[in-house]
């Protein structure tokens, strides 16, 4: 992705909290491509709230700077999964790594749920290949 400006802070570099924002559309973007996009498991009455997130700095990106950020589950719980991120300059810098919690909840009631089999399934097929 390119950096937009509304990205920067004043400093001219990616604003921290960034980076958690690129986080989230990378897993989407993980998401879509295993074939169980977000939308579809709301529909299958399971939402996806985050519980943690961390992120070390490592360097700075800046205004139309292309960034890369590699996106992995690294651990599905009973109700959680961790995912990682590494963020990548053009020239494959690392930028930043960052984790994201996130929770099965039912939408309706906002309780844990269980991570959903083929969800499993799907990621243990993905991250195989």
């Amino acid at each position: 992705m390119q950096v937009r400006f509304r990205d920067t802070d004043s400093q001219g570099h990616v604003y921290f909290g960034n980076y958690f924002e690129f986080c989230d559309e990378a897993l989407s973007a993980y998401m879509r491509a295993l074939g169980m996009p977000w939308q579809d498991l709301v529909g299958r009455g399971i939402d996806i709230f985050y519980a943690s997130a961390t992120c070390d700095y490592v360097g700075s990106a800046r205004f139309e700077d292309i960034i890369h950020i590699e996106a992995r589950i690294d651990r599905i719980g009973n109700t959680s999964m961790t995912s990682k991120f590494t963020v990548r300059s053009d020239e494959g810098a690392v930028l930043a790594r960052a984790q994201l919690v996130s929770v099965c909840v039912d939408p309706a009631t906002r309780e844990k749920t269980r991570v959903p089999e083929d969800f499993r399934a799907a990621v243990a097929a993905f991250e195989n290949t």
